[in-house]
């Protein structure tokens, strides 16, 4: 079985809140070879760690009076949300603020970790990686998810200059340490190669739908991201980005009753280009599996996890990304399932 690269998913958060210090400092106890931040922006233009710009679910401010003003609807990608957004809050407004889980009804042991901890900032996570792996005595990464970059320059931010800058600054932009950049918007990443940023590039590719800052450029004529995963796509892809990363079903391929089928040839022909293939997300609970390994048990329940990852691991990808970091440092870079016995397949 191939070993692929295990990358903490914004931390730990089968364990902890998403993006919380314990999640993050747990990740890195259990061994993950690099851990995710994704970065959104305070009105100030400081990065801060959380996986959306709107805060609702993943953090107290709903609960805080003195912000209860700051409530909104906004058109996020094309998509109207409601609730309260990073950019209408200074970065010592967001210090003040606590994480939360965002998935309580899945994750309850998670959520009694709810209102202990501040939101980060990417530079804290950085700090934090650096100082594990020099503790360690092991090269830890950081794969690096820029979220809404569109969004972000419509608001008037550089967004490319605000990260190269952060970087730069935290001393991760020398190519000293090992740092992966990624989004589902490839303007972002070519703006940072323009910078000269030392990384690795990778494309990250939904199951669905289109990338929105080709939207915003081209209107209806913009690719899907199934044809920028074809075979030609793919091809215009090859030196421009140093990988994909893909949603798991684009590697399980399942059929409309929700059951594993012959996996696609994504990796192979991404391989073929010297492509590198991530894939999101891999996780034990029954809501995120294939219905052929869910089980008994309830949402917070762990289904036959080993058997659906043991697919993705026989795909063939560089890299997956795992909320639960100690299983997936064990079942994909150690090789063993939860038995501690080598996975049959």
């Amino acid at each position: 079985m191939r070993r692929p690269l295990v990358i903490g998913h914004r931390g730990a958060p089968g364990y902890r809140p998403e993006h919380s210090r314990s999640s993050y400092d747990l990740a890195l106890e259990m061994g993950v070879d690099a851990v995710e931040p994704d970065v959104v922006l305070s009105k100030d233009g400081v990065l801060v760690v959380r996986h959306e710009n709107e805060i609702s679910g993943t953090t107290d401010v709903a609960a805080r009076p003195e912000f209860a003003d700051r409530r909104t609807t906004k058109n996020v990608d094309g998509v109207a949300l409601t609730g309260w957004f990073t950019e209408d809050f200074t970065w010592d407004e967001l210090a003040t603020l606590r994480c939360r889980e965002r998935l309580p009804e899945v994750r309850p042991t998670s959520a009694t970790f709810d209102d202990r901890q501040p939101v980060l900032r990417l530079r804290d996570v950085l700090d934090l990686v650096r100082d594990a792996s020099l503790a360690q005595g092991r090269e830890i990464g950081v794969v690096l998810e820029i979220k809404h970059a569109t969004f972000m320059a419509s608001l008037g931010f550089d967004l490319a200059a605000i990260v190269h800058d952060d970087l730069r600054a935290a001393g991760w932009a020398a190519g000293e340490w090992p740092l992966v950049v990624e989004s589902f918007e490839s303007s972002i990443l070519f703006a940072l190669q323009d910078r000269g940023l030392p990384a690795r590039y990778v494309y990250l590719l939904e199951a669905a739908g289109k990338p929105f800052d080709l939207i915003a450029a081209h209107g209806d004529d913009a690719p899907t991201y199934a044809s920028i995963a074809a075979p030609a796509g793919l091809d215009a892809l090859a030196g421009r980005v140093d990988g994909i990363s893909v949603d798991k079903r684009m590697l399980l391929a399942p059929d409309r009753f929700g059951r594993a089928t012959d996996r696609s040839r994504i990796v192979a022909d991404a391989h073929e280009r010297g492509l590198q293939v991530f894939t999101w997300t891999c996780r034990p609970e029954n809501p995120f599996l294939l219905k052929q390994f869910q089980g008994p048990g309830g949402k917070a329940a762990f289904g036959d996890y080993e058997s659906e990852w043991a697919l993705i691991a026989d795909a063939g990808v560089d890299g997956v990304f795992v909320d639960h970091a100690d299983l997936g440092v064990r079942f994909f870079r150690d090789g063993l399932t939860s038995s501690g016995r080598a996975p049959s397949s």
